[in-house]
């Protein structure tokens, strides 16, 4: 029999006494407890035995990447996510996940990315004119119907009418909310089933997937190319010549667009806040922006000269990462560092609490875009994740960085951004979600 040997135990009391307030925000507990008890502690739960949580580097880059093959995603993501997204990327372990990944990755390198820059920019551009100039006003939405309206776009293209978009976003919203409330609340999974609740989600789901269905229908059907992500995941193929049916081609989409635009509406939040708050690096955005601005280029070519606001944008990453933690369950026993985890342990890493540990970071709380410099970044990216680490780093980091680059760069060619305080409060849901953020839009003259 192998001695298991833990981290520094919290008592599961603790957990217990604060569980409705940590259900709200878990963030302050997590960061009180690492100061308490150490950078990974572990608590021993009734319902699911050892949780180890970390922000230590060295365990996190050990379950993502070290020894990855160990450590599969938890029933978290895996049973209950899927039940709502499909079995995607995102939610699959395994010999599935790694033969999706296989088939998908491609549509994701780089100079597949660089076809859909144009795509990208355009839907940006649409966005972006109709923001209004005028008094403070709530960030996210404006940013949440931008980086929706890029994802549509990029999948579909012109092959979807924009009131069945605009429904898919309805459902996708809904889905992510109750998710949340299920994982936070699972001892309400009675109440829920009762009210109803998860009975009309579950249509929700139904009616997502009979959209995008549609969608898919009527695309193998015609013969026209789109050169979008749906052109790319039709034509890929497996091993054997054959493709995806439209099952997962629908799980796949569905997870396209719960993971890739909710975190890119929080990360450019976040980003043009700070930038709101950071005159001096504003400034320098704002030259940077003008000065490619008369060069006339193409978009891709503005990506390439735009390095400061792309640090600006990393160190927005890095202070407000939206995949805020990551779990993973061991599916053998496991030796990390001193400790000796028993097959079945959850580990949560703390990405959020990761990028603001003092033992990594000089000054963790203050925003400084030259922490991303080239001369740099060798001392700092072993302990920067915000995309994750490992073979499942995340699919979508070029596509979401050349996103969030050109939205920052139309938006400052046409606005001033200023705000009226220095706050900045967080919800952290399956993403990390800014709370309360108004800015104002002046057009410049």
């Amino acid at each position: 029999m192998p001695k298991y040997r833990y981290p520094n135990k919290l008592p599961f009391y603790k957990f217990l006494i604060k569980s409705s307030t940590i259900a709200k925000n878990p963030i302050p507990f997590h960061n009180k407890w690492f100061n308490e008890v150490g950078d990974t502690f572990a608590i021993k739960s009734p319902f699911y035995g050892h949780i180890v949580l970390t922000r230590d580097a060295v365990v996190t880059k050990h379950m993502l990447q070290k020894n990855h093959k160990v450590y599969y995603k938890s029933k978290i993501q895996t049973t209950y996510l899927s039940k709502y997204v499909g079995y995607g990327l995102l939610t699959s372990s395994g010999d599935y996940w790694l033969k999706q990944r296989r088939l998908i990755q491609p549509a994701f390198h780089k100079e597949k990315i660089q076809n859909l820059v144009e795509i990208i920019d355009k839907a940006i551009n649409e966005q972006v004119k109709n923001i209004n100039a005028g008094g403070f006003v709530e960030l996210y939405p404006i940013m949440n119907e931008l980086a929706f309206e890029v994802v549509a776009k990029s999948l579909f293209n012109f092959s979807a009418e924009k009131e069945t978009l605009k429904r898919l976003q309805f459902i996708i919203e809904k889905l992510q909310l109750f998710i949340v409330k299920e994982l936070r609340m699972p001892y309400k999974k009675l109440w829920y089933t009762v009210s109803g609740e998860i009975r009309y989600h579950m249509k929700l789901v139904k009616e997502s997937r009979n959209i995008i269905n549609t969608i898919i229908d009527q695309r193998r059907e015609s013969k026209e190319a789109h050169d979008d992500l749906l052109d790319m995941l039709l034509s890929a193929n497996y091993e054997d010549g054959t493709s995806m049916t439209n099952e997962q081609l629908i799980d796949e989409i569905l997870i396209l667009f719960v993971a890739g635009h909710e975190t890119t509406a929080n990360a450019l939040t976040f980003t043009l806040k700070l930038l709101a708050q950071n005159k001096e690096a504003l400034t320098k955005v704002e030259t940077e922006v003008e000065e490619t601005n008369v060069k006339n280029l193409m978009p891709l070519q503005e990506i390439s000269q735009l390095n400061y606001t792309k640090c600006c944008i990393e160190e927005s990453l890095r202070l407000y990462p939206p995949a805020w933690i990551t779990d993973r369950v061991n599916i053998e026993d496991d030796k990390i560092d001193d400790y000796v985890l028993k097959k079945g342990t959850i580990i949560g890493a703390s990405i959020y609490e990761l990028h603001r540990n003092k033992n990594y970071w000089d000054s963790p709380e203050v925003f400084k875009p030259s922490r991303f410099f080239e001369e740099n970044k060798k001392e700092i990216m072993p302990y920067y994740m915000p995309f994750g680490a490992g073979p499942r780093l995340c699919i979508g980091n070029n596509f979401a960085m050349y996103e969030m680059i050109l939205a920052v760069n139309t938006i400052l060619k046409k606005f001033d951004i200023s705000t009226d305080n220095d706050t900045i409060k967080v919800n952290p849901l399956i993403t990390l979600k800014p709370v309360d953020v108004k800015l104002k839009f002046t057009l410049k003259t």
